[in-house]
């Protein structure tokens, strides 16, 4: 109670008696008065009533009160995977996920759709003209059978060389992860400073999210960020991850990566350790979950690369993406992106996180 605007609550005295109903009363207006940080009228605090209830108005529940306070929006940062990618490769998903999140507090929200804040990483055009530039001489090599397979496996792997980061060049790793950044940034500005932050993830996406928070986590001992990420943070709780609070991964190779480390590595923390600073009852509603189709050949559960993982990851959630032509054979690892399998959960984790953050 430093707060200058809550000396009010230091006037009263409990020497006095005043009727049960009317100390209610104003118990509850003192518990709306302290969720807006405003103090009453000076003639309304010298009232002999109000300056004993206001001692007990600490006590009262106040979710009653909720639609006079701005509530706390989430931000969600949608991060795509390999393939060629247009900038609208979230509209979809975003579409869903937030009619589904909106049906899911409509009565606990006067606008339920403008809660969450969403926006998505497109990182494909930092690498897109060279990648293309690669088919195209790969093609005048000779006669390639299996074009579309071909094509995939390029995409994919030229996509994951091109990303990871040598001693001595990471040009492409840092300009990725700017895109991201950037993308924080925007949430920040939108959604607030401290928003609960949480990320989607898909393929290649996946490992991008995890190197970035794991370097977000090390910079201040390893100083891991790139000039071209720092540029395009600013110094919030949300942009430094100590908001992150929920991580869907989906089609993930974090497994393959994995075979970099010793016993396969160690997972992000997720929720970030720094989240109850910020958010203290958010705890139980944070998770990473891990979806992933028996017959996607990228992706795979996580849960069992060791104790670490088993720990981090709340669930491996086997899903059959894809439509008619797709959910049976690889081309499933592009079909997780409206699939109900995926966006339902994902939409009642959202809708939890934020009716935690606001108290219901």
């Amino acid at each position: 109670m430093n707060d200058p605007r809550h000396d009010w609550l230091t006037t009263a005295s409990a020497e006095q008696t005043v009727p049960v109903l009317e100390l209610v009363i104003w118990s509850f207006y003192g518990a709306w008065c302290l969720e807006l940080g405003v103090s009453p009228t000076p003639r309304l605090s010298r009232h002999v009533s109000w300056r004993i209830a206001v001692q007990f108005a600490v006590y009262v529940p106040r979710p009653w009160c909720h639609s006079a306070v701005m509530p706390q929006k989430i931000a969600v940062a949608i991060i795509h995977g390999i393939g060629s990618q247009t900038p609208d490769f979230a509209d979809e998903t975003i579409t869903e996920l937030t009619e589904r999140f909106a049906k899911i507090i409509r009565t606990q929200s006067q606008d339920p759709a403008a809660e969450v804040v969403m926006k998505p990483v497109y990182w494909a055009l930092e690498l897109q003209d060279s990648e293309n530039e690669l088919w195209s001489r790969l093609r005048k090599g000779g006669e390639l059978d299996f074009l579309s397979l071909r094509r995939f496996m390029v995409n994919f792997a030229a996509d994951a060389i091109a990303y990871q980061p040598a001693p001595k060049e990471r040009d492409a790793y840092d300009r990725i992860h700017a895109r991201v950044a950037a993308a924080l940034n925007e949430l920040a500005a939108a959604a607030g400073p401290t928003a609960p932050l949480c990320v989607l993830a898909h393929s290649l996406g996946t490992v991008i999210a995890s190197n970035y928070f794991y370097d977000l986590a090390k910079q201040a001992r390893k100083k891991l960020l790139g000039r071209k990420v720092l540029n395009e943070m600013d110094d919030t709780p949300l942009e430094r991850g100590e908001t992150l609070t929920c991580l869907y991964t989906f089609g993930s190779p974090i497994a393959l990566w994995s075979l970099r480390y010793a016993d396969f590595g160690s997972p992000i923390a997720v929720p970030s350790p720094k989240l109850t600073t910020h958010h203290p009852a958010l705890a139980p509603a944070a998770e990473w979950i891990n979806f992933y189709d028996e017959d996607d050949v990228i992706g795979y559960p996580l849960r069992t690369l060791n104790d670490a993982y088993k720990a981090a990851v709340k669930a491996d959630v086997q899903v059959n993406a894809g439509g008619l032509l797709s959910s049976w054979n690889p081309l499933s690892h592009n079909g997780y992106w409206t699939d109900n399998d995926v966006t339902v959960p994902i939409a009642a984790g959202l809708a939890k996180v934020w009716q935690r953050a606001n108290g219901f």
